[in-house]
């Protein structure tokens, strides 16, 4: 199916890529937007698929002027650690698909994470303190 029938305006819409600059912090990126769009710029629909383009592209610029690890680093790191993404959240932390999420672009790793694996990156050593306690912070 090439066309769809806008619901706002009743103009019939294409499926397209258009360029599209996303801006934050004074840094931009021009990504090209996947959708179903009408001749002019007035009118376009975007899937949940379509919103993923957008979202990781948005997230990783946002990394970038945050000065937060990338999906690809995170990536690199756990499995220089040697661990699955379900045992990398289970031991460092996060959530149950915090690295699936993380290594996808989904979501923005925070800055206490960031942090511990750039230290896991450096002295993966330290990995066996955190599996030691548990995963969890000891009772003082």
């Amino acid at each position: 199916m090439d066309e769809r029938i806008s619901p706002l305006t009743g103009r019939t819409l294409k499926r397209d890529v258009r360029p599209l600059e996303l801006r934050y912090k004074g840094l931009s990126v021009s990504i090209d937007m996947p959708g179903w769009y009408g001749e002019d710029d007035e009118d376009a629909l975007h899937s949940g698929e379509d919103m993923k383009v957008s979202d990781r592209a948005l997230c990783r610029l946002k990394a970038r002027a945050e000065g937060l690890l990338q999906a690809e680093d995170i990536r690199r790191i756990r499995k220089k650690l040697g661990l699955t993404q379900k045992r990398a959240s289970e031991i460092i932390g996060g959530g149950a698909n915090a690295f699936q999420k993380y290594e996808a672009g989904d979501i923005l790793v925070s800055r206490a994470m960031s942090n511990l694996l750039l230290l896991l990156d450096r002295q993966p050593d330290l990995l066996k303190v955190i599996e030691e306690t548990g995963g969890e912070a000891s009772a003082a």
